[in-house]
């Protein structure tokens, strides 16, 4: 998994293997090393390519892209793809298990729906809504 996403990390940021390679500080024989599967990085040199990725380092080694996301690779730190939801005929979705419990969404949990015409919508938990309209509103 590691090679797969280091070269599809690479690719995306439109980096070459040389521009990457300097950027850790190691020559392109061995990030090309690393991308075949012919050496593995140490700790540091994870923590550096995670860092210049903007990912977990998690991610970088383990991710494994799930059959319903839509081709997209490793997501930076704390973004997600959870999938696809139908809306109901009363406008009704059922959030994703796994986004609940990534947010802790729990039954009886009350929601805000965002919208922003040009960026579309988000929902937040009413508490951690509250919370934001209190620290804007005291300046915090």
């Amino acid at each position: 998994m590691f090679q797969e996403n280091l070269i599809s990390l690479r690719k995306l940021n439109g980096l070459s293997q040389e521009e990457l390679a300097e950027k850790v500080g190691i020559s392109r024989q061995t990030l090309s090393k690393y991308e075949t599967g012919e050496a593995v990085p140490d700790i540091q040199k994870c923590k550096k390519l995670a860092n210049i990725f903007q990912v977990s380092l998690d991610d970088l080694v383990n991710y494994e892209k799930d059959e319903n996301e839509f081709g997209v690779g490793v997501p930076p730190k704390g973004k997600h793809i959870f999938g696809m939801v139908k809306v109901g005929d009363k406008g009704q979705i059922v959030i994703p298990a796994k986004a609940r419990k990534i947010f802790r969404i729990e039954p009886g949990d009350n929601l805000i729906v965002l919208g922003d015409e040009a960026q579309g919508i988000a929902i937040l938990k009413e508490k951690d809504f509250m919370g934001m309209v209190h620290k804007i509103r005291t300046g915090q």
